[in-house]
């Protein structure tokens, strides 16, 4: 195959998904269950990176008091229910996480 013809393959695929939103922005009209169900995109997607980062270690799931990851999650979830800030949240859970690195 030509390289030039790969390269301009490999470029319409990464440009025209961006490019596609852009272009229908104000044509297109989602409907309204759909644009309710996207406000929980972000929401999800942050969850699973945290939940995966937090609880899997080398491979295997890691439960232990040994997890510093996980008590800092702990940690930083316990502030956020009682205190509802964010700033505070995540100096606590960083401040948390440090820490117990250190300790372990």
């Amino acid at each position: 195959m030509n390289e030039w013809t790969l390269i301009a393959g490999m470029a319409a695929l990464t440009f025209g998904p961006r490019y596609l939103p852009l272009a229908l922005a104000g044509r297109a009209r989602i409907p309204p269950l759909i644009e309710q169900a996207l406000r929980f995109v972000p929401i999800a997607v942050l969850s699973a990176i945290i939940t995966q980062t937090t609880l899997i270690h080398q491979g295997a799931v890691d439960f232990t008091l040994s997890n510093a990851h996980l008590l800092a999650a702990i940690a930083a979830c316990l502030v956020a229910w009682f205190s509802r800030g964010l700033f505070l949240t995540v100096a606590i859970g960083l401040l948390t996480y440090g820490v117990a690195r250190w300790i372990i």
